[in-house]
């Protein structure tokens, strides 16, 4: 007499097993979503570099407190904007558009959805001042 290999409730059971686990290893993608970098492109601009920025400063001044524009019309020579977009790995984008306006070749005025607060004063140089003490001979 020849015995089964298995008896009939446990190639039931392990049928079973095998199925489940193939169910799970297919839904585990539902629960575990890919990792997404962050991407941000553009020009960052906070309130501290707005603040920096003084009527009647060079397009070479402004340029080296925000940086170069992103975009620059050809057509219209007294603006340049600077555009920031953040889009989080998981989440909803934004963006930040300024646009900084010249008379002649000196700063005018900025526009956007950012703005310098009111009497705001630029911040002082970073530097700190060392004393080092005379080597005795």
């Amino acid at each position: 007499m020849r015995c089964p290999p298995f008896p009939p409730l446990v190639s039931s059971l392990l049928s079973a097993l095998a199925v489940l686990a193939g169910a799970l290893v297919l839904s585990a993608c539902s629960w575990f979503a890919p990792y997404r970098i962050d991407v941000r492109q553009g020009n960052y601009i906070d309130e501290t570099m707005l603040a920096q920025l003084k009527p009647g400063m060079t397009r070479d001044n402004v340029r080296f407190v925000l940086g170069s524009p992103l975009v620059a019309d050809v057509f219209r020579n007294d603006r340049w904007d600077y555009i920031y977009r953040f889009k989080p790995g998981h989440g909803e984008a934004w963006q930040r558009t300024i646009s900084v306006f010249f008379n002649g070749d000196k700063f005018d005025r900025v526009e956007g959805d950012l703005t310098p607060p009111e009497g705001a004063q630029a911040a002082g140089p970073r530097s700190r001042v060392i004393e080092v003490p005379k080597a005795k001979d």
